[in-house]
């Protein structure tokens, strides 16, 4: 079996379930911070919880572990080319983001959220933005 390609097969499955969560979460912050009532603000928490534990981190992490599996199998000469260190920036500001997800995760768990649902509506363009620069990088390699 090649590994590389399953490497790779992984790779894509772990950063799409990634980017679901991250295009996600911050759509339910925003019917969240828009909430009145206790018990929807309970599912909102429970949601989100779930969300961010058992997908989210879950599929960063083997995001990352395939990720570096592939840079191994090419060798780390790889970040010589320009495309793979925009590429690897992008990462590293989605992973930031992805903390940044759950800080404000924890805002809504104890009650502290200080931000607009219309903050969290242009939040949530961020990972877009971020992933159509991933795709054109890594499909085109320019420079």
């Amino acid at each position: 079996m090649n590994l590389y390609l399953l490497f790779k097969s992984l790779h894509l499955i772990a950063v799409i379930s990634w980017m679901a969560g991250l295009l996600y979460l911050p759509r339910i912050f925003v019917y969240h911070a828009e909430a009145d009532e206790d018990s929807q603000k309970l599912i909102f928490k429970t949601m989100e919880r779930k969300l961010y534990n058992f997908i989210m981190m879950p599929a960063m992490l083997l995001s990352w572990i395939f990720g570096v599996l592939l840079i191994h199998s090419l060798g780390f000469g790889i970040f010589s080319e320009k495309w793979m260190q925009i590429k690897t920036i992008a990462v590293i500001l989605l992973t930031y983001y992805h903390f940044t997800l759950g800080k404000y995760l924890n805002d809504f768990a104890i009650d502290h959220n200080q931000k607009s649902s219309k903050f969290f509506r242009i939040y949530n363009e961020i990972p877009t933005i971020i992933l159509i620069l991933v795709i054109f990088v890594v499909v085109f390699k320019p420079l």
